[in-house]
């Protein structure tokens, strides 16, 4: 990979600056040019954890399972290991994505072994279909309880594929009533090599107010668990009217290139399909 030099970005809002950049700064990596090997992510995890008294698994090279007969999430369940390809991009996201959401990904893993348990590891399950995805190329969307109005408008606009409305007119509510959070790590991983048609499933999350006087440790704390808690909210995402899709690159800040041409690309910002289910995420409300 390229070179990336990385700004310090741990005071400003997650969507303030480009994600990966954002993402570095929070693990103090700076000038990176290889996937960090398998110790280095232990080591990470180990100061987050200490730090923040979280259960993070172990990252254990994934070569030492070739013989394992255990399913992926079974392995992570049992003996809290997750197989980790070294120096791999797909896999180092993954870790970091652990070690900033674990109760998350801990309620992700428990959902797919009751599935699992009920149905048998193959085929999936349509909930771990979606649990999959949410996994791979979810983005939460933060929301602190003062500002529900307003960001249920940006959101009813998104839901609605109303992109102009919710990019541009409340462009300015992204960082201040609205706060994205990627926590799929496949996302990540194409933000390597950023494209038109980088699309993600979003979920959104209402966080107290304290969030936005908050480090950013503490906001993704905060967001780990109300994350959780919408997961537990919508049984593990069983219906297929919860997710919506979000085109990443529009995303105020997210992309280097955001002017009137771009948004006006309709092979990447695209209608509402008129067979189109409404999300049962909406209206966001405080529980």
């Amino acid at each position: 990979m390229k070179s990336v030099a990385v700004s310090h970005a741990l005071g400003q809002s997650p969507c303030s600056t480009l994600p990966l950049s954002s993402l570095f700064a929070c693990f103090g990596m700076q000038d990176v040019q290889n996937a960090p090997d398998i110790d280095e992510l232990n080591n990470l995890a180990q100061r987050f954890s200490g730090a923040n008294s979280r259960q993070i698994p172990a990252f254990v090279d994934a070569g030492c399972f070739e013989q394992d007969p255990r399913y992926y999430e079974t392995i992570v369940a049992e003996a809290s290991q997750v197989p980790t390809r070294n120096t791999h991009w797909h896999d180092a996201f993954n870790a970091m994505i652990w070690m900033l959401f674990p109760q998350s990904k801990h309620r992700l893993n428990r959902f797919h072994i009751a599935d699992i348990s009920q149905y048998g590891a193959h085929p999936r399950t349509p909930r771990r279909n979606r649990l999959t995805h949410f996994d791979e190329c979810g983005v939460v969307l933060a929301v602190p309880a003062s500002y529900l109005e307003q960001a249920n408008q940006l959101l009813e606009a998104l839901a609605q594929h109303q992109w102009q409305r919710a990019f541009c007119e409340f462009k300015q509510a992204w960082g201040s009533h609205v706060y994205p959070f990627i926590f799929g790590h496949a996302i990540y991983e194409m933000l390597l090599n950023p494209f038109i048609g980088l699309t993600a499933k979003w979920l959104a999350v209402v966080v107290p107010d304290e969030f936005t006087e908050s480090s950013v440790n503490q906001q993704f704390q905060m967001v780990d668990c109300a994350l959780e808690l919408r997961l537990l909210e919508f049984d593990g995402l069983s219906s297929k009217q919860v997710l919506k899709p979000l085109p990443v690159l529009g995303v105020p800040g997210w992309s280097n290139t955001q002017n009137d041409a771009f948004y006006a690309n309709t092979d990447y910002f695209r209608p509402l399909s008129a067979s189109a289910l409404p999300t049962l995420q909406l209206p966001l409300t405080c529980q």
